[in-house]
């Protein structure tokens, strides 16, 4: 029974690891840590692992989104100048 059960997950989480493979940021290493947690809370290691996965790939695409948003904004000035410099003065 447990290996049936096993291989329905296997086969599940295989189809998905497929039409999803370039999203799967943050999802290999949030199952790994939630494998483990599940296995120590309690046998729990697959619900964990899936667990694991989606709370990682959220964590990856927060961050993505938070690069993207500080490309997006324009950089400050590193001399801390607030207004564009003047021309410096050309030599006749």
């Amino acid at each position: 029974m447990n290996m049936k059960i096993a291989a329905a997950i296997l086969a599940l989480s295989t189809t998905l690891g497929v039409s999803a493979g370039a999203e799967a940021k943050g999802c290999l290493k949030g199952a790994l840590v939630g494998a483990i947690g599940g296995h120590v809370a309690g046998n729990h290691g697959v619900a964990g692992a899936a667990a694991g996965c989606a709370a990682g790939h959220y964590i990856a695409k927060r961050k993505d989104e938070k690069r993207q948003a500080e490309m997006t904004q324009p950089r400050p000035d590193p001399r801390g100048a607030t207004e564009p410099r003047a021309k410096a003065p050309t030599r006749l």
